[in-house]
């Protein structure tokens, strides 16, 4: 239990830390997948329960009010660039958090929402990324949040296509010279410019900074992809 009580989460408030509010069925399906992608994760719920039972399982595991601005305050969560508020069963308690956490500042406020009013409500407050996920959805959003990856389809015997951004190794080379395919194991199939609509990428394709790309491959190997920096 002295590790619930002193999570000392300064440490890992920085960019590749997430912090999950609400470790319900959603929230602690998510929160275990990022901890085994190699994400630190400060997971915040009131029953002392659950934070006893995942006590180990994450980086940092704390009993606390998310309502109370003071407390999240003393977790360091205004610290974080990304937050995700899983809390479902309890309405004001999500937005309330949620509403916190975006006047804290927060780059990327992530926040499930149980119907489609709550959902407006998030949004109106400012809420950036709206989820309506069931349980075995933790596992997708956790690499959105994790990584660059903005969108992905996954397909039946282990395919799947994903719409992220390019890593720096791409950026400034024709697709041709990148061997793209042999180091990474996926396709770039379509790419998108600021300003421009989505066109089929070639082996001529220059990548540049600002681009949007789309790639196919093995499941495993997009979200690993869409991962590189």
């Amino acid at each position: 239990m002295a590790r619930n009580r002193s999570p000392k989460p300064r440490r890992i408030a920085h960019k590749d830390s997430v912090a999950v509010i609400g470790l319900g069925r959603f929230g602690r399906s998510l929160a275990l997948e990022l901890v085994d992608e190699d994400t630190e994760v400060l997971g915040i719920d009131e029953n002392p329960e659950v934070v006893q039972l995942l006590s180990g399982s994450l980086t940092h595991v704390v009993r606390a009010d998310s309502t109370n601005e003071s407390a999240l305050r003393q977790l360091a969560v205004h610290e974080f660039d990304r937050a995700v508020v899983a809390i479902g069963s309890d309405l004001e308690a999500s937005i309330l958090t949620a509403s916190l956490l975006v006047s804290f500042g927060i780059q990327d406020v992530w926040a499930k929402a149980i119907s489609e009013a709550h959902g407006r409500i998030l949004s109106q407050l400012g809420v950036r990324h709206v989820v309506y996920p069931e349980h075995d959805m933790g596992r997708r959003v956790a690499h959105l949040v994790r990584g660059r990856m903005l969108d992905d389809i996954e397909f039946e015997d282990d395919f799947a296509m994903a719409k992220t951004t390019p890593p720096a190794d791409l950026v400034g080379r024709r697709l041709a010279d990148s061997a793209v395919r042999t180091r990474h194991g996926i396709t770039v199939v379509a790419i998108k410019r600021l300003g421009e609509d989505f066109t089929y990428a070639t082996a001529d394709t220059v990548i540049e900074a600002g681009d949007t790309i789309i790639v196919a491959g093995r499941t495993r190997q997009t979200e690993r992809f869409s991962e590189l920096q």
